[in-house]
Parts: C-alpha cells; structure tokens; sequence
C-alpha cells in the first residue's frame, strides 16, 4: 500500500464536525438531541441578501470573474473598512476568499516555512493549529486564563517568540472563549510584532458581534494599515448567518495578497460572483436583520450563563462577543472528554470538550448560543438534572 504524504498525515481537521456526524447518527436512532457544538446561526440568511443573489442569478452572473474578487465588491470593502477599521486599504490589498476560514491556510502555506514556528492563542480555533500543521510548520501556543476573562496577555506573547518565528494569529473576539482584548492589549501585540518583524494575522470574524451596549471593537492594523504585516481575516458567515455561502475577505500588504490570489486562482479558481454581489448587498443594505440578530445573541448568552453558573461544578465567566461560552467544568471532576460524553448521553445536549482547542481547554467546554432561549433553558434544566442524579 503506498504512503499518504507527510502534509495529508498532518491534517486534523475541525472537530465540530466530527462531533456533528457523531450526533447526527445518533438522531438518526431517534434520540432528540440539543445541538450547542456547531457555531451554526438558527437565522436564515436576511431576505434582502438571497434577493441580491437570485437577482444576480437571473441576470446571469454565473461566469468565471477575477480570481482576487469583483471590482465593486472590493470597492464596498474599502469603503466599509474606512468606516470601521479607521483606514482605506487599496485595492490590490483586497483578496475575496471562499470563506474565512480559507484565509488561516493562505496565509500560513504564504508566510511559513517548514519548521519554522506560528505563536496561536490556547485556547484557539483549531484550524489554526490543523493548517499550520499541514503546512509542515510549529504551533507555539500562548496560554489564556480564566482569571483575565481569558484576554491574550500580550507579556505571555513575548515569551513565546524565539527567531524561528514567522507569524502571530490574534482573535478578538474569540472562539472558543467569546473573549474581546482590550485596545491597549491589540496595540501591544502591533508593537511586539513591528518589534520583531513578525507578520500578524488578526482573525477578526466577529468584529461585529461585541455586545453589552458598547462596540469596543479594535484591530491592531490601524498601525500599519495592513501595508508592512498585519493581515485582517474577515467574512459573512457569522454576523450576516450566511456560513453556507462561504464567503471571506482577506486585507494585507499588497505582496502577500497577491501570491494569496494565486493560491486561490490555483485550487478554486474564484469565488462565485453572484455570491459576492449578494455579498454588496449584506454590506450595504438594510442592516435592520443583524441588529435584531445580535440583540438575540446577548439575549441567549445572558441566559446561558446564567444557567451554567446553576449547575453544580460548573462556572462560566460571561463572554463579550462572538457566539460561545467556555464554561469551566473541573469542579464536576469530570476531564473536558468526559463532560462531553456525560453531557451527550445523559442529557441529550451537544456540546464541544474544550481540549479540541488546545491543551489549556482541558478543565472547560464550549457551547453555541445560536440555539433558541427555549432550548437553551431546556439544556440547562437537563444538565443540571444529570449532574444532580450522578451526584447523588
């Protein structure tokens, strides 16, 4: 039998699916199962987004176009990015992707070498650590801690960093903590990596889902304005709920973009253009769906804390954006493993262990607010009903 090569041998993947298929064969037995493992927004797409792309369907936009985005998308980049970035990138800046989550491997397979090392947080979204392995490189982690409400200290940082490293990935606010950095914090890291001349990659998926009244948002490439090394990964599955039309933007330094385009002009070629038409829509039309969306989130995240923080051996700090909490479960004296199999077959709820995203996940668990206020107070109540009889 011949050998899968070192690269194929490396990938990982992402565990949320993996759990996904665990509980859909379960379903498939007719058990009712509570799903909190997937970051998959219950809202459908808003209607005037779908209207855009059945528009550009009918009117024929369904060619080949620009493997780097269409012109008039990424002049609603420019513009929308002057507006809450603080900067207007160029054009030739400007990459579309097929999803964000494409960006993390663009970037890295572009700036990375073999061997050489990419300081990630932990706990992190695990396609980080899964393209940096593929790529042959070395994920170098940085702890984050419960007692700071899980920020990256930017100290921590600066430990890590060693001439092997090539590049630093921020994510504020964050999977799987819903931690948002503090500007001061964003800064430093800026400065740490101008220090070193490192390049940064600033995961910045949920830029618009900072709750609590105050956008307190900040992006480290107001520095630079993604000329010399910051690159922004950005995109429309969470905040818009439009995962399935797997739709990213990248911005940094024109060179680094370039050589990203042609990956992507390589292994897909473009990104469909009546998706980025719909894309123009998302940003320029009626806003009205997201604040609606994002006043639900705050809404199930206040109940789901609260919730958690009732069940015995469970304390959850509140997070303050993205779509997740990370409860901490040590004092159930069950490991992260064994709380999400608990959780699964005693309770019927879906939920993630924490150590999938790094090792310092392993005393916590992740769980999706995109589930209903309903659902969330009937997971709570099955929990914590589970907990109560194992404990007796």
């Amino acid at each position: 039998m011949k050998h899968l090569s070192i690269a194929a041998l490396n990938v990982e993947g992402q565990p949320m699916f993996k759990m996904l298929d665990k509980v859909q064969k379960l379903e498939r037995t007719g058990r009712e199962i509570l799903h909190f493992e997937l970051g998959e927004p219950n809202f459908d797409t808003p209607a005037n987004i779908v209207d855009a792309a059945c528009h550009a369907l009918k009117n024929g936009e369904t060619h080949y176009t620009s493997s780097m985005g269409i012109y008039a998308f990424r002049e609603v980049v420019q513009q929308t990015t002057q507006i809450s970035r603080g900067f207007k990138p160029e054009i030739e800046q400007i990459l579309v992707t097929p999803g964000a989550n494409a960006i993390i491997y663009l970037a890295v397979s572009c700036l990375v070498n073999p061997g050489e090392e990419v300081i990630v947080p932990d706990p992190g979204f695990p396609t980080y650590y899964s393209a940096i392995r593929y790529c042959g490189a070395i994920p170098v982690s940085v702890p984050l801690h419960e007692s700071n409400q899980f920020r990256l200290n930017p100290d921590d940082l600066r430990k890590r960093i060693t001439s092997k490293t090539r590049l630093i990935i921020i994510n504020s606010p964050s999977n799987p903590t819903g931690a948002v950095m503090t500007p001061e914090e964003i800064d430093e890291v800026a400065r740490i990596a101008k220090e070193h001349d490192i390049y940064l990659l600033s995961d910045e998926i949920y830029a618009r889902m900072v709750f609590d009244g105050e956008n307190r948002f900040h992006t480290p490439a107001i520095f630079d304005q993604c000329k010399e090394r910051t690159i922004i990964i950005n995109g429309f599955s969470k905040a818009f709920a439009m995962t399935g039309w797997r739709l990213g933007v990248a911005i940094g330094p024109k060179e680094v973009i370039e050589k990203m385009g042609l990956v992507v002009q390589t292994i897909v070629s473009c990104v469909p253009p009546f998706i980025q038409l719909a894309g123009i829509e998302a940003i320029k039309g009626d806003q009205s769906a997201l604040t609606e969306m994002l006043d639900a989130y705050q809404q199930r995240r206040d109940v789901l804390v609260a919730g958690l923080n009732s069940i015995p051996g469970v304390k959850c700090v509140k997070p303050e954006g993205a779509l997740y909490a990370f409860p901490n479960i040590s004092g159930t004296g069950m490991t992260s493993e064994e709380f999400a199999d608990f959780a699964l077959e005693k309770a019927g709820v879906a939920l993630l262990p924490g150590n999938n995203f790094g090792e310092h996940g392993e005393d916590f668990v992740r769980l999706c607010y995109v589930n209903t206020l309903e659902n969330i107070e009937l997971a709570i109540g099955k929990l914590k009903q589970a907990i109560q009889e194992r404990n007796k």
